[in-house]
């Protein structure tokens, strides 16, 4: 039977899905059960008493900005505080739950992992700039799931460890930045990542990849 863990199950995306999910699905969020990046010891702590082992785990963790704060449109407007916040939670948090796979992942069987990441977290993408925060932590993102991939790969063959881009999804998280994007309901992004993600091969990991299954440059 499939088992799944999902990390940040409470927001918008990541509850869409875990609700989508068959099988055995064990969530774990901020607003259920307390779990906060931005507190490591204590993270660490809850997340060394989830014991696998899971053949999907999806860490839906992110932030735009903290609290109080907007994304920056200039480097003028780049504050060290709002920066720190931005890293603990959107790159330092994954991290530290990238530290946990190797024991949480079969070693003799498929295992998927799925981490959102963000196509402004792209260099080579990049055309507007602005954002500071933001791309520069979900770029810090991509380079740390391919370093564990790397890593992962030594020991367990059959791992898939992805960057997802979800698209623009109608969310709390988004409903001030949208603007004229398309933007799509949780569930559809739901279903869109979980097709590129129990369809992704061994091939694949460490890569960048969209809702559409397409490659997105580094």
């Amino acid at each position: 039977m499939e088992r799944t863990l999902v990390i940040g199950a409470s927001g918008g995306i990541g509850a869409a899905l875990a609700q989508s999910l068959d099988g055995d699905v064990v969530r774990l969020s901020r607003k259920d059960h307390g779990f906060d990046v931005r507190n490591p010891e204590a993270a660490e702590t809850m997340l060394g008493q989830i014991e696998g082992p899971f053949t999907r785990v999806i860490v839906a963790l992110g932030i735009l900005a903290p609290q109080g704060a907007k994304p920056e449109k200039s480097l003028a407007a780049i504050e060290a505080e709002v920066m720190a916040e931005t890293f603990a939670v959107n790159a330092i948090g994954p991290a530290l739950i990238l530290k946990h796979l190797p024991r949480w992942l079969p070693k003799d069987q498929k295992a998927v992992v799925g981490v959102l990441s963000a196509r402004v977290g792209s260099i080579g993408d990049n055309r507007v700039g602005g954002w500071h925060s933001y791309r520069a932590s979900k770029a810090a993102l991509n380079q740390l799931i391919r370093c564990a991939s790397i890593e992962l790969q030594r020991t367990h063959k059959q791992a898939v460890l992805i960057a997802l881009h979800p698209g623009t999804v109608a969310t709390e998280f988004t409903r001030d930045y949208a603007g004229r994007h398309p933007t799509v309901a949780p569930e559809v992004a739901a279903r869109n990542l979980l097709t590129v993600l129990d369809g992704a091969t061994p091939d694949m990991t460490g890569g960048f990849y969209d809702y559409a299954g397409e490659t997105i440059p580094w």
